[in-house]
């Protein structure tokens, strides 16, 4: 009989306040057992395995950023809507730094999963209508800015621009500038 109280939503918010604590990799049903003081197999009842609690906790990751993003596109275009859709990553990174290691774990073919990549890919081509980009154009755009905005907040979170100056925000402006010049020149 289940455990009063455990729910797969609630083992999936738990995993991911942990994943923030000590980092997603440490995150497995063992140490969610150990939380919660229960055996391991009380908790198959409501997640068949950590395979699929890490899918839960990056899918859960993946809604959260995209809420931000949603907030944070609404009535903004061109560059602003760049801003605001690598701000939202960024400052999810900063606040969620194991959940936002979640979003980046491959999900599985669940559609909950589908889903929510879905809407992250929506939530690109948003950002770049401003950009009247055509349909091979958007693909490519959608790759530029996700590579872009990934890979400086990837940087940023493991500490590698902590020790140089100017700082890393200045940066962080600089490349939302850059990314701003190559979709109104490069793709027009």
């Amino acid at each position: 009989m289940p455990r009063v109280g455990l729910t797969p939503s609630r083992l999936t918010q738990a995993g991911a306040a942990m994943a923030d604590e000590v980092g997603f990799e440490a995150v497995t049903l063992s140490a969610l057992a150990r939380r919660f003081e229960v055996q391991v197999a009380s908790l198959y009842a409501h997640v068949p395995g950590s395979a699929e609690l890490r899918n839960r906790i990056a899918v859960l990751a993946l809604d959260e950023i995209a809420d931000r993003a949603e907030e944070g596109l609404a009535g903004r275009s061109g560059r602003e809507a760049l801003q605001a859709l690598g701000d939202a990553y960024r400052s999810y990174a900063r606040e969620h730094p194991g959940r936002y290691a979640a979003a980046t774990h491959p999900l599985d073919d669940s559609e909950e999963s589908l889903r929510a990549g879905g809407r992250h890919a929506a939530l690109s081509r948003a950002a770049l209508r401003g950009y009247r980009l055509g349909r091979t154009d958007e693909v490519h755009a959608v790759r530029l800015v996700g590579s872009t905005v990934r890979g400086f907040v990837d940087l940023e979170a493991r500490g590698s621009f902590a020790h140089s100056r100017p700082s890393a925000h200045a940066s962080w402006t600089r490349a939302i500038d850059a990314l701003d010049l190559v979709l109104q020149n490069q793709f027009a």
